[in-house]
Order: C-alpha cells, then sequence, then structure tokens
C-alpha cells in the first residue's frame, strides 16, 4: 500500500528541527523563528526573544538556587547571542557589499559621461573643419 504524503513532506528528510538551510548554514534573518528544545521546556521566538527568554529563566533558577539549570540555560542563551552576533556581521557585511556596489555604480557613471563629453567634444572639430573646409570649396 502506497503511503499518502503529509502536507508538510520535506524531500530533503525533513527532521532536524528545520531552523537549518542553504548547505547547514543558519538563516540569517532577524525575524526567522526558532524551536528551541530548552533543559525542561520547549520555547518558541526570534534569536533575540529566546536570548533574553533564556537568560530570565537563568537567573530565576539562580535565585531559587538550582546551579546546574541555571548554567543550561545560561548556556543555551550564550547559543542565541551567538546567532545574534552572527546575524549582525552578516547585516554590516552586506550593507559594506551595497554600499561597495553602489559606488562601483556611480564610477561607471562618471565614467561613461565623461567619455560621452570627449567623444561629443571630439566631434565638434571634425564637423566644423568638414563645414569649413566646404565653404572653403565654394570660394
Amino acid at each position: 500500500m502506497k503511503r499518502m504524503r503529509s502536507r508538510h513532506h520535506r524531500p530533503n528528510g525533513g527532521g532536524g528541527g528545520g531552523a537549518r538551510h542553504n548547505n547547514g548554514q543558519m538563516p540569517l534573518n532577524r525575524n526567522h523563528v526558532f524551536d528551541s528544545n530548552g533543559p525542561d521546556m520547549r520555547v518558541r521566538g526570534t534569536a533575540q526573544q529566546l536570548f533574553e527568554k533564556y537568560l530570565q529563566l537563568g537567573r530565576d533558577a539562580t535565585g531559587t538556587g538550582d546551579r546546574i539549570l541555571a548554567e543550561a540555560y545560561f548556556q543555551h542563551a550564550e547559543h542565541y547571542f551567538r546567532i545574534l552576533n552572527a546575524m549582525a556581521q552578516a547585516a554590516q557585511q552586506s550593507q559594506m557589499e551595497r554600499q561597495e556596489r553602489h559606488q562601483q555604480r556611480l564610477r561607471v557613471q562618471q565614467e561613461h559621461e565623461h567619455g560621452e563629453g570627449r567623444r561629443h567634444h571630439d566631434e565638434q572639430p571634425d564637423e566644423q573643419s568638414e563645414e569649413e573646409s566646404s565653404e572653403e570649396t565654394a570660394e
């Protein structure tokens, strides 16, 4: 009997949380929602939200005297802190690349305009010399 595919079938095997794309790389979109399996609960949110949540849970566990659970929460918070840093670095790199492309387009445009100006300037004397030579021939 043939098995029916579910609506959420993933051709690459699916499993693994679904947070990884593009050859195992983390998506670097700050609005990406993560499903996180914490030490004693499942938490869902953006990297920023999860960082703050685990930090608060770690502080609460420290307050109740559970150092081991607090350390586990702080390690989870550190994980999402690193993701936030990677996102910030990627955004900065992307912005620098956009600026470089923009500057390159401006340079090409300026070179094109200077080339047009030179060509136009070079054509004018030729036209004048043709007119002068036709006038000279007419006399």
